[in-house]
């Protein structure tokens, strides 16, 4: 099953938080919302639930806007084009590149994980 998640744990996924309440920015994902037509979530008791597959594409939206720094239009562009779904092949593309930051998080977590299970009962030679 397609687990759902709450639009506040999606924004504090993305990091969207107020720095000073430390509140999430859920007014950003529903501005979004109505920019990209992609980003459908489905509304129980009025409160917004996305999908997996909503999720990957709003942390694509938001790598492309903030670290890519690309435009809403840009990037509306870019989601919709026909070439963008071929995109994934070239090792140039920027979807490319945005699995690649994903991998490398992934992969660093993972070592992270192994050396701790490594050290794992280890005393501390002082």
């Amino acid at each position: 099953m397609n687990k759902l998640i709450k639009i506040s744990e999606l924004s504090k996924m993305l990091n969207l938080v107020d720095p000073l309440t430390k509140k999430p920015s859920n007014h950003i994902l529903r501005y979004w919302e109505k920019q990209f037509k992609d980003i459908k979530p489905k509304k129980i008791n009025n409160i917004r639930y996305y999908s997996s597959k909503q999720v990957e594409i709003i942390k694509m939206i938001k790598f492309l806007l903030k670290n890519k720094g690309m435009t809403i239009l840009g990037v509306r562009n870019l989601l919709n084009s026909t070439v963008n779904k071929l995109d994934g092949h070239k090792d140039h593309s920027l979807k490319a590149e945005y699995y690649r930051n994903i991998l490398k998080l992934k992969s660093k977590s993972l070592v992270e994980k192994i050396n701790k299970i490594k050290n794992y009962g280890k005393k501390n030679s002082s």
